[in-house]
């Protein structure tokens, strides 16, 4: 079946910007007028004409003419070409060489390009010589090239439906290319269908023409069943990021050739349950909410990133239970909140606030009255985690002295003391800083009982969580002045866009600082997430990594090589592997390499397998009891 598969279709294949991602006379321009005073000007005038003649607004043979003309070029430039031409070669004809040693017989370039610098670059990849069909430069006795073979069909206007004429293909004929001549073959009938590739470069007239998009020479193989190096291709594989991330993090997914779409601001429940449908990954940061009807609509959702430290903001049990890795950024933005931490501090403890908004309303007090060092006072950290370290150590450093109170057993860094319960942490505190997570028992964690317990004019800061602060008991403790000065960065209720207006009862209060959840809104901090949590998502898509989830079996695998990798999920129950190996024996799979990590819900069993074998395993492997999901990757 395979047999007549391959030789009722044929494979049409355009060169420029197609099997190479540039144009090999824009190439060849920079070779041969290099150091020429106007090679910048006949360079632009080149890709002009070029465009020209690719969106059809200009006859083939004129474009020709006229590049020619401006090229000044030699036959011993094609050497040096040749050589750009082999770096420049399409990724996803780079990696699916298989396909063309596979399928050489059925294979043709048929390009407007020239033969002497083609010929070279495709037989590297096993295609024929004699299914190279294409112009051919002429050269004078210097050397120079002066013209082309204007008796070939491709010199003109209408040549490649031409050339497909005389080859008289019998079979579908389906072409790949980016230029309106490559669409000329099918719009003369002489091919099945158009796909129109826009790895490189994409032309609005030629994309609406064509019978397919493909922005990659995986997705052509994709559709049409044919042998490919990835399972799946990456531009099927939908990003939706919120909530203004770091535009690092779009350039990661691009160019891993994903396809990103990109909202500004975050959404509500019932705005990224409609938004959810067929995305595969989701980055957030801190607003939105995943919750069980947004996850209930996610059909294709494999992995959300957290672009924050924390990940309250995700049912992880629903993720869990279906299967969703969550990843987040434990320690990318540690620096930016501890020196927010710091100089809030120390802006406080001087009552800066107050000072600053009477100079702007024209009142000088020069006074040091309720004006402090934070030399030798005593800082109490609730939270000893990344952040909570790394502020106790700046802390001290400056010279204070350092508190803390975990509700889990931390080693102390430095000098800092332990408190064995909140309220010894309170009593003894002069300032109060707040850096705890967001699950839900911290809720109303400092309420007026804890405000009761600190001491009269206590510094207090909150940059961890909004809803942890009961927001009325803080604005009772700074009017009744037993808070002396506030830092506020986050609110039980927080606004979804710039543009929507802040209310909260501690506006207007004195000497409170009120920023907008920027704790880690550095350049440097979002740069660093937008690097490390693509990162972390990309590896699990690319591998089934799992190393540095929040809620899955953390598990770090090798390159998959030669291979391929069965990635199956399932509840956590006695025999599921069991049934995994007795499966694949059944159907005599040689195992290469095998991987099991467990949580108490769920299991993550990893196999790579050798290629060859009976793709009815695959069914089979999706319909073990208990499974969550099963995967493919190669």
């Amino acid at each position: 079946m395979e047999t007549q598969t391959k030789e009722a279709r044929f494979f049409i294949i355009d060169f420029d910007s197609t099997f190479t991602s540039v144009e090999a006379m824009d190439e060849l321009c920079k070779i041969s007028l290099a150091g020429h005073p106007r090679q910048e000007e006949k360079l632009e005038e080149i890709k002009r004409i070029t465009d020209l003649g690719m969106n059809g607004e200009l006859s083939f043979t004129e474009s020709l003419e006229k590049r020619i003309t401006l090229l000044q070029a030699r036959r011993d430039h094609l050497p040096k070409l040749i050589e750009v031409l082999k770096t420049k070669v399409s990724p996803s004809f780079e990696r699916n060489r298989n396909f063309f040693r596979e399928f050489a017989d059925q294979i043709y370039i048929i390009s407007n390009g020239f033969r002497e610098f083609i010929v070279p670059i495709v037989t590297e990849f096993g295609i024929k010589e004699e299914n190279v069909v294409a112009n051919s430069f002429e050269f004078d006795e210097a050397g120079n090239i002066v013209g082309f073979d204007r008796s070939n069909p491709l010199s003109a206007n209408k040549g490649k439906p031409t050339c497909i004429k005389n080859l008289n293909l019998q079979g579908d004929v389906y072409v790949i290319g980016d230029g309106y001549t490559d669409y000329e073959i099918k719009e003369a009938g002489y091919a099945n269908k158009f796909f129109a590739f826009t790895e490189n470069v994409e032309r609005e007239r030629v994309v609406g023409m064509a019978d397919h998009i493909t922005p990659s020479l995986d997705e052509f193989l994709f559709v049409n069943k044919l042998p490919a190096s990835l399972s799946y291709p990456k531009n099927r594989i939908n990003v939706l990021l919120l909530e203004n991330i770091h535009p690092r993090a779009l350039e990661l997914f691009r160019e891993e050739g994903f396809k990103v779409d990109v909202v500004a601001g975050g959404l509500d429940e019932d705005e990224l349950a409609e938004r959810i449908k067929d995305v595969t990954v989701l980055g957030i940061r801190s607003k939105t909410q995943v919750t069980k009807k947004v996850l209930g609509n996610a059909n294709k959702l494999m992995c959300i990133g957290a672009f924050c430290i924390g990940t309250n903001q995700i049912d992880l049990n629903a993720c869990l239970e279906r299967g969703i890795p969550a990843f987040n950024a434990p320690y990318s933005n540690t620096r930016s909140v501890v020196e927010l931490a710091i100089g809030e501090i120390i802006m406080l403890i001087r009552n800066i606030p107050d000072k600053s908004y009477g100079m702007h309303s024209g009142v000088w007090n020069k006074s040091a009255k309720n004006s402090f060092e934070i030399r030798g006072k005593k800082l109490g950290i609730v939270g000893y985690g990344s952040i909570g370290t790394q502020l106790s150590v700046l802390a001290e450093a400056l010279g204070m002295e350092v508190y803390y109170y975990d509700r889990v057993e931390k080693l102390a860094l430095g000098n800092a003391k332990r408190c064995k319960t909140l309220a010894e942490l309170l009593r003894v505190s002069d300032m109060v800083t707040l850096h705890v997570d967001g699950r839900p028992e911290n809720k109303n964690l400092i309420g007026e009982k804890e405000f009761s317990q600190m001491k009269d004019g206590v510094i207090f800061l909150n940059l961890s969580r909004g809803h942890v602060v009961d927001i009325q008991a803080l604005v009772n403790a700074i009017k009744r002045k037993k808070v002396a000065g506030a830092g506020v960065d986050v609110f039980p209720y927080e606004p979804k866009t710039n543009q929507e207006e802040f209310l909260n009862e501690l506006r207007g209060l004195p000497n409170v600082i009120l920023t907008p959840h920027i704790g880690g809104s550095t350049e440097e901090a979002q740069e660093n997430i937008a690097n490390y949590v693509p990162n972390k998502l990309i590896e699990f898509i690319n591998k089934g990594n799992t190393f540095g989830s929040v809620n899955f079996p953390n598990i770090q695998l090798p390159d998959l090589a030669e291979a391929h990798r069965f990635i199956h999920i399932h509840r956590n129950v006695p025999g599921i592997l069991a049934q995994i190996n007795s499966m694949l024996s059944r159907y005599n799979i040689n195992i290469l390499g095998q991987y099991l990590k467990t949580n108490e819900r769920v299991g993550y069993v990893i196999t790579d397998v050798a290629k060859e074998y009976s793709k009815d395993v695959v069914k089979d492997l999706k319909n073990i009891e208990h499974t969550i999901k099963f995967r493919m990757l190669y």
